[in-house]
């Protein structure tokens, strides 16, 4: 799987995938997506794949930790249309000192139309100071694929 920009040639260490139905309300007079709903759909994406780590939202929270994205970047070789079913890949790239999610996004045909990738940092709920290095509950969910991709 090739994933944009600079992780051009990375491999996931874990990802999930997410289908979404492009509705009328996300699309323009020519019935294509507007640019900035693949944001949303990103981040359906990634709540998969967080939910697959057993680290969403909800559990960063209460580990102590919010995960702000800081950086985001987005390429668009090819639009989604009105009632198109896409399916969008997560996968985790970087895990050392921020979290960077890459995603491709494809149509029905198999055919990539959008690809990008969001940067993530832990910032200490109770102190609001970013953490400099990944805290230890995110290196203990991602244990699993540690393991498996050091074999």
């Amino acid at each position: 799987m090739l994933y944009g920009g600079v992780m051009a040639k990375v491999k996931p260490l874990v990802s999930a995938t997410a289908t979404v139905k492009i509705p009328f309300h996300d699309v323009d007079l020519m019935a294509v997506a507007w640019h900035g709903h693949y944001v949303k759909y990103f981040e359906v994406a990634r709540c998969v794949l967080l939910d697959k780590i057993g680290y969403n939202y909800p559990e960063m929270r209460d580990s102590g930790f919010a995960w702000p994205v800081v950086d985001l970047h987005i390429r668009y070789p090819g639009p989604a249309r009105f009632r198109e079913t896409i399916s969008v890949e997560a996968g985790i790239v970087e895990w050392e000192n921020r979290l960077r999610i890459a995603y491709t996004a494809r149509n029905s045909e198999g055919k990539r139309i959008t690809f990008g990738h969001t940067d993530q940092v832990a910032v200490n709920i109770a102190t609001g100071a970013m953490e400099l290095a990944t805290p230890p509950v995110l290196k203990q969910k991602l244990a699993p694929w540690l393991a498996e991709s050091s074999l």
